[in-house]
């Protein structure tokens, strides 16, 4: 897919407006920039208007289009954040030349430090043992005053009914205003999908690897590989075992997918 196929130049959105999409093999995508991504959460804390933000790549895409039940949790959220260049050149592709990736590890870092201002309240959930603790401890040594309300390690299998209750009253309980879920894709964008009637929080984020880089526990990729493009491989370089599967096969379905449907804006009004 070439980036510089002629399409309309599609402005940004007014302030307060609804924010753009562009279809990707059909997940609606949002064009978006940090700090639209930040408003949008903003104006959903402030006014308790619940929903939940997947950060989206590849990875998700191409999944949803094996799971109709993946594609519907995506085509429900209230922000569908472009996260890997693929997103954001499909996006620049389809008019919105303005568009930038929303990375969810930079997007966390953004909200804590928005937080300052804001007074957000905030919930990790996910992790390994003890990881979602030391995510606490180390964010807020950065972010002088943040208010981490409370965290949860879940076990590594499904919930039954008595624990998902133990779960919703235990983040209620906390009274965030932003649940972070540090769990895997598409096991967190399930979480969310489940767990949004049940919890109060307005707003639930899928960050997935963010709690190990922010945790120093994995190391993230240079800004200029992330640029490029080629942050799955630096990833797959460092976690071969776990990830060799999800790159290389879906990296290739992606592009042979899209290359016979190219991205297209959304209308608006859809």
């Amino acid at each position: 897919m070439s980036t510089s196929a002629r399409r309309p130049k599609l402005p940004p959105p007014e302030p307060g407006g609804p924010l753009p999409r562009t279809d990707v093999l059909g997940v609606a995508v949002n064009a978006l920039t940090y700090d639209l991504a930040l408003d949008e959460i903003e104006r959903r804390v402030a006014v308790r208007d619940r929903g939940y933000v997947t950060i989206t790549g590849v990875h998700g895409v191409v999944e949803s289009q094996r799971s109709p039940e993946l594609l519907r949790i995506h085509n429900e959220a209230a922000l569908v954040c472009p996260d890997g260049m693929p997103m954001v050149w499909s996006s620049r592709y389809a008019g919105y030349g303005w568009a930038e990736r929303v990375y969810g590890p930079d997007l966390m870092l953004a909200a804590c430090e928005r937080s300052a201002r804001t007074g957000w309240r905030h919930f990790f959930y996910g992790g390994g043992e003890g990881v979602a603790d030391l995510l606490r401890e180390r964010l807020v040594t950065r972010f002088p005053g943040l208010q981490v309300v409370g965290t949860h390690t879940p076990p590594f299998r499904p919930l039954v009914d008595d624990e998902r209750a133990e779960v919703a009253r235990l983040i209620d309980d906390a009274r965030p205003d932003i649940v972070w879920v540090g769990l895997s894709t598409p096991k967190q964008e399930r979480w969310m999908a489940e767990f949004r009637p049940h919890v109060e929080a307005p707003v639930l984020v899928g960050v997935g690897a963010a709690f190990d880089f922010h945790a120093g526990l994995l190391d993230q990729a240079p800004p200029r590989i992330q640029q490029m493009g080629l942050e799955w491989a630096y990833r797959l370089v460092k976690e071969p075992r776990r990830l060799w599967r999800r790159y290389l096969t879906n990296n290739p379905a992606f592009v042979a997918a899209i290359v016979r449907r190219p991205p297209s804006a959304i209308d608006i009004e859809a």
